[in-house]
């Protein structure tokens, strides 16, 4: 390893989102070009480098840097150039030869330390003085620290992170324990903190990286759907995560505990069980709530009722049985009930007759679904807005974009203002949100909640529905008769087929559920992107971009759904002298693309595409739109969304935004697309199961085309194997209720 010493002479090529520059380094005897992770670096400042010399094929020789520190100009002529390189607020050429020229050798530390003699300058007040004075000091104070940081290989940005949380003491505080980096900034996750921990030569078993890789693994099992762990799993992903013995881990887990920082709490459900406190908190709300708004019953009025059904089947043409009318009367009578169904079942007619119902009794009925386009479903379906459930609850996120952290503006102390609440989809709500949708609902609400059970459960953590009626504790209505069934149509008789492990029906002539036999990967792969890209848009006179989604149960592989994107983007979208386009490492961003957004964002702004003064804050995980625009000047992305709001991206957010043209079928969950292609082959065996096959055939409204051989169809028709989640709910709607 070598180091250099000079003055930055000009900078070549800067990423500013990365920090990686290209420079000309000007020491005592040459003129070097010196590249590598060098943030927030500028012209003028001296910098002393380590790193080795490597050779170009086309610039020659370099100086790749590993690490850099800023340092001090030593000369009078260096600290000149320095002050007027425009790194310090309010000094200037003329302002920076009058302080050098006042005080000469002596000026870094007249600066730093007797910066009220800069007042003694003509031009300088001591309110400028002290200015320059604290620009100058924050200026070395960043550097040491970005300094610091670079060397265990951790960006700039973190850095300015941990400089505003702890300011000049922000070295010594990591120095002592990196591991709180977690807490106190929320952008470090454990691999990060690990990272600099492992690099510093602090052991194994440093007791606040056990206590980090506790809290993480359980984190983590959230991000797999699960509310807590068992005692002994928790024990052994620890143990794997931290390489060290699975009986170190126990005390500091009963420790963590005991202690009760807001992180973890035990249950004893018969064995050990571990919590997050917040997650244990949110379900132990939820069944204590959901138990008490069950109590209430509502009056109805047997004449204003038969009045009310007449009317909708009057209007809406659509003539009621007597299973859909004991339906709507048992959901108007009751403080909650749930009302599940497959496709085709009349839970949208049931959710129209209600709202219609509410309305004659002057009732304030508020619809919302967890998704954009579910609740655009609603709207059009009943005639009423639908929100999607974070804007009923008016969301306010907290920069971190912390699910956990999250609050809303409807809450205990301003609940929403309404008598009824109808909610569709739940199986896709999570724990968290019906933890806050609770929280909002006033005394006296009716609650609906309508879901398909056999869909699959939520992206996040909990299973809302499936733990609700396993429980027995409220008013369930399942509708099975199939009212909704297209002419001709096998698209909802095969999905009911497949949810009862029967085979489906498949190819019929002139029909709308098609398989197309393919067992090998790169086959299936090829078939996919001619059905999208040629076959069915030359057949059917569609948009192959707008009409067709394709849904794979998994994301790797060949026919993955981040392998069948790449694919379908250069066939759909191929690149054009007249479309703007960004790359983040091996990702391509171009205008006329489809995405989605992967994330929950609080913050993003949007605005409507038709009214510009219309604006708002938010755009959450599945939301699915087109890149409009790409503005390389201001680094901003415009994605219009297909609810017409248009959400403005810094480039360094794109991270939160995937191509959609083709999607797993767990992201596909609230969604109706006209045409569905359905790739099976190549999938690992734990996603070939019933729940998925049934999930991704019930959002096709048009068509369904299978790619694979009917073994793939007749394994995941027969394989009813549910992945677990470890949830608390059920029983603690039982615990409540006694």
């Amino acid at each position: 390893m070598e180091t250099l010493r000079g003055i930055i002479a000009d900078i070549i090529f800067q990423n500013e989102e990365s920090g990686f520059k290209i420079c000309e380094l000007e020491t005592d005897s040459d003129l070097v070009v010196i590249k590598g992770n060098l943030p927030f670096l500028q012209i003028g400042e001296t910098v002393k480098v380590e790193g080795i010399w490597v050779t170009h094929n086309v610039y020659g020789e370099q100086f790749n840097v590993n690490s850099f520190e800023k340092e001090i100009p030593k000369t009078s002529e260096d600290m000149e150039a320095f002050l007027a390189s425009g790194l310090i607020s309010g000094v200037g050429n003329a302002t920076a030869s009058l302080i050098v020229s006042a005080f000469g050798a002596d000026t870094y530390d007249t600066i730093l330390n007797s910066p009220e003699k800069l007042s003694e300058i003509k031009g300088i007040s001591h309110n400028k003085a002290m200015k320059i004075a604290t620009a100058f000091k924050e200026h070395f104070q960043m550097s040491d620290i970005i300094s610091y940081f670079s060397k265990y290989g951790v960006g700039a940005k973190l850095a300015v992170k941990a400089y505003q949380k702890y300011g000049s003491t922000a070295v010594s505080v990591i120095e002592k324990d990196p591991y709180i980096l977690i807490d106190d900034i929320p952008e470090v996750g454990f691999k990060t903190a690990d990272k600099i921990g492992m690099a510093m030569g602090l052991g194994y078993d440093f007791s606040s990286r056990i206590y980090a890789g506790i809290i993480h693994c359980l984190k983590k099992a959230t991000q797999f759907g699960h509310v807590y762990l068992p005692f002994e799993m928790l024990e052994n992903q620890c143990a794997d995560l931290l390489q060290v013995d699975v009986s170190i881990i126990a005390p500091y887990i009963d420790e963590l505990d005991i202690l009760s920082k807001g992180n973890i709490c035990q249950e004893n459900d018969g064995r050990r069980i571990v919590y997050l406190s917040y997650m244990f908190g949110c379900e132990k709300y939820i069944a204590k709530r959901l138990l008490e708004i069950n109590k209430d019953e509502c009056f109805i009025d047997e004449k204003n009722f038969s009045t009310s059904i007449k009317q909708f089947s009057d209007f809406s043409g659509y003539e009621l049985d007597e299973n859909q009318i004991s339906a709507i009367k048992q959901a108007g009578q009751n403080g909650l009930t749930i009302i599940t169904g497959g496709p085709g079942t009349g839970k949208t007619t049931i959710i129209r007759a209600l709202v219609h119902f509410f309305h004659s009794c002057k009732r304030k009925c508020f619809l919302a679904a967890p998704t954009g386009r579910a609740a655009k479903r609603m709207t059009e379906a009943c005639g009423i807005s639908a929100k999607t459930i974070h804007r009923m609850l008016e969301f306010s996120g907290d920069e971190s974009d912390d699910d956990s952290k999250l609050t809303f503006k409807r809450n205990e102390d301003n609940p929403i203002d309404a008598d009824v609440v109808i909610i569709d989809e739940l199986s896709m709500v999570d724990t968290l949100l019906m933890y806050h949708l609770l929280k909002a609902l006033p005394n006296n609400i009716q609650l609906i909640l309508v879901g398909d059970k056999d869909q699959l459960p939520s992206v996040g953590a909990g299973n809302i529905l499936h733990d609700m009626i396993e429980s027995e504790k409220f008013p369930v209505v399942t509708l099975s008769i199939i009212y909704r069934q297209e002419s001709k149509s096998l698209i909802t008789l095969n999905a009911h087929k497949i949810n009862k492990g029967e085979m489906p029906e498949l190819n019929s002539k002139g029909g709308d559920f098609f398989i197309i036999g393919r067992n090998n990967a790169d086959e299936c792969s090829a078939t996919v992107v001619d059905l999208v890209t040629k076959r069915l848009p030359e057949a059917y006179g569609i948009d192959p971009i707008r009409d067709i989604q394709v849904l794979i149960p998994s994301k790797k592989g060949p026919v993955g759904s981040i392998n069948t994107n790449f694919l379908l983007q250069q066939k759909l979208n191929p690149p054009e002298k007249y479309k703007k386009e960004v790359m983040l490492e091996d990702i391509v961003y171009r205008e006329g693309d489809r995405i989605m957004q992967i994330k929950n964002n609080y913050h993003i702004k949007w605005y409507k595409k038709d009214r510009p003064e219309s604006d708002g804050e938010g755009i959450f995980n599945g939301e699915m739109g087109e890149i409009l625009s790409i503005d390389e000047k201001t680094r901003e992305l415009v994605v219009l969304f297909d609810d017409d709001r248009c959400g403005v991206y810094n480039f360094n957010e794109l991270r939160q935004l995937e191509h959609c043209y083709a999607i797993t079928v767990h992201k596909s969950q609230g969604s109706e697309f006209p045409y569905c292609v359905l790739p099976l082959v190549g999938n690992p065996s734990m996603l070939m199961t019933r729940n998925i096959l049934y999930t991704a055939i019930t959002r096709a409204k048009k068509m369904v085309v299978i790619v694979g051989t009917r073994e793939h169809v007749k394994y995941m028709t027969e394989n009813d194997r549910h992945q677990l989640r470890y949830t608390g709910l059920c029983r603690l709607i039982n615990s409540e209720a006694y």
